[in-house]
């Protein structure tokens, strides 16, 4: 009797024990990832060329579709933006690979969160 209860109380630890555990950091940064990453894509002047929200102009092509693309990784997206490529210039010394990592998230993203409206300082900042 006391082996039964012993195992059942055991087990019902197992079970609950895992729940009572604090959720890491990293488990909300995507959707945060994806919100830096798209006022990044605008601040950094992503959206000169390929357009507000990604979609693309007569300079760069629409990245809308960027997360549906297998062939485009998450490490070919960082070497794209760090090193350019094809008309592309590089964004090395201007994207910081923490930097990088956002905005891969941010074109990675199913549903890209639209980034909020831009501060005097952040407006500055992109290329005239």
């Amino acid at each position: 009797m006391i082996s039964r209860f012993l195992l059942s109380s055991s087990l019902l630890l197992l079970v609950i024990a895992p729940l009572a555990l604090p959720v890491p950091a990293s488990a909300f940064q995507k959707g945060n990832e994806e919100k830096e990453g798209a006022i990044l894509f605008r601040d950094k002047g992503c959206a000169y060329c390929h357009g507000a929200g990604a979609i693309g102009t007569k300079k760069a092509p629409a990245l809308t579709d960027l997360w549906k693309d297998k062939s485009w990784t998450p490490e070919k997206i960082t070497n794209q933006i760090l090193n350019g490529g094809q008309k592309m210039p590089p964004f090395r010394d201007s994207v910081t690979d923490e930097e990088a990592g956002q905005l891969v998230a941010y074109l990675r993203a199913k549903n890209k969160p639209v980034p909020p409206p831009a501060t005097d300082d952040a407006s500055q900042s992109a290329p005239q």
